[in-house]
């Protein structure tokens, strides 16, 4: 009776339309009941080969998340400059692993808002066919190169500071929308653990309750309209609305509706918006120790420095962006603070900028980001004047060169400010003097 369900939903033209269009250029590789795998590489290329496997006990299709030249060529020890050649490309892909379905559905929605944030509209979303989703944004969505290298070439290192950095964008907003639904002791039983291991410091751990894989070379996961080995639920690809009514059951063999694509579309650049910023992530990671090193002097100033006092570019920034809107909150944060701003004037100084912008960013965007940067122990520094993904990116090395008139050479924004603040208080002695 299994068999005869599981060759039934296989037998469908629009299923094997839907596992060959996602097949193609990709390792496949067969999945029996048992989990245990077929051969590797593999791959799918006709209607046949899908039958011939289901025949054989074939429950499920797992594809990797890279394209291939040639997938069959592919081999067990193959070095990374040669996987590198083979590759075309690779999906931005975002596993969630969570054991509760409810709590999968508050984690998918928070990575969606996310991904929305960066201006991402085309995510591919779908159900596991266990208890989670699977979330997916195309190649065509990343810029050709990064930094003069090729993006094919940029696996896995780059999906893995992109998911790094999501997880670091969604834990706070994450953490409330949990506790607003489920106390921490229902969390817990709801996955399996007890209470004090989802927590840190006292505080829920949002990735103590849900694991998002980093994943390596080669990587598999299941094919959208492929059934789950264990539960014999289809990965059914859903549409953003249909997630928070959507019940395990929609997903059965004699109920799932082929209605919803996978990886199809997609709009060329989209995730440009989503590297920069973690990429930019990662830089300032790195740079922390340098600037808290160059600051120490700095941060015990109480002296609270006007707005008069400002570079051009922080002037220019605070009369509200189009393009560079979330690196500017960057900026602005990090100088203010090392004008000797408190955190609530900083606080007051974003969400009345934030007015100006066009369009304004979403005020859960900058509470996270504000919420980043307080609770850093560190003195983070503006990024400096010269930086290649800041000022002159944003369109502001006008006004770089206006500093260069007004005070001369200057490294960052906050020496700037200094320079000017020391040279009229100068001008006063000298003035008190005569």
């Amino acid at each position: 009776m299994e068999n005869e369900r599981i060759l039934k939903w296989y037998s469908q033209k629009k299923v094997q339309k839907e596992l060959l269009e996602i097949a193609k250029d990709r390792e496949v590789v067969s999945v029996f009941k048992d989990g245990s795998f077929g051969k590797r590489p593999d791959v799918l290329l006709y209607e046949n080969d899908i039958l011939a496997a289901v025949e054989n006990k074939v429950v499920a299709f797992h594809a990797s998340v890279e394209r291939w030249e040639n997938p069959m060529q592919l081999k067990a020890g193959i070095n990374k400059s040669e996987l590198d050649e083979l590759r075309k490309g690779w999906e931005i892909f975002i596993d969630p692993d969570v054991k509760d379905f409810e709590i999968a559905k508050i984690v998918t929605l928070q990575i969606i808002e996310a991904l929305k944030d960066h201006g991402i509209k085309n995510i591919s979303l779908k159900f596991s066919g266990g208890n989670s989703f699977h979330l997916a944004i195309p190649f065509e969505s990343l810029p050709s190169k990064i930094n003069f290298e090729e993006t094919r070439k940029l696996y896995p290192e780059l999906l893995e500071k992109i998911l790094l950095y999501l997880k670091s964008y969604v834990e706070e907003n994450l953490r409330e929308e949990l506790l607003s639904n489920f106390s921490a002791n229902e969390i817990a039983k709801r996955i399996g653990k007890n209470v004090d291991e989802i927590l840190t410091q006292n505080k829920l751990d949002p990735f103590k309750v849900v694991n998002i894989d980093i994943f390596g070379s080669r990587h598999l996961f299941r094919m959208p309209f492929s059934l789950n080995e264990k539960t014999l639920l289809v990965s059914l690809p859903l549409t953003q609305n249909q997630l928070k009514k959507f019940k395990k059951e929609d997903a059965l063999i004699e109920k799932a509706k082929i209605e919803t694509s996978f990886l199809k579309k997609y709009k060329e650049n989209e995730a440009i918006g989503l590297v920069t910023e973690a990429l930019d992530w990662f830089t300032r990671k790195g740079l922390e120790k340098i600037e808290f090193i160059a600051l120490k002097e700095v941060k015990k100033k109480k002296i609270k420095i006007e707005e008069k006092y400002f570079p051009p570019c922080i002037k220019r920034i605070l009369e509200g962006m189009e393009d560079g809107r979330k690196r500017s909150i960057f900026v602005l944060v990090t100088f203010l603070r090392n004008m000797g701003w408190s955190d609530q004037e900083v606080e007051k100084k974003l969400y009345e900028w934030n007015e100006k912008n066009k369009p304004k960013l979403r005020d859960n965007y900058i509470r996270t980001q504000l919420r980043w940067h307080f609770k850093q122990e560190r003195n983070l520094l503006p990024p400096n004047c010269d930086h290649p993904n800041f000022y002159k990116d944003m369109g502001l090395d006008v006004y770089c060169n206006l500093c260069l008139q007004e005070v001369g050479v200057i490294k960052n924004p906050v020496n700037y400010a200094y320079k000017l603040f020391k040279q009229e208080r100068k001008i006063k002695k000298l003035r008190v003097k005569k």
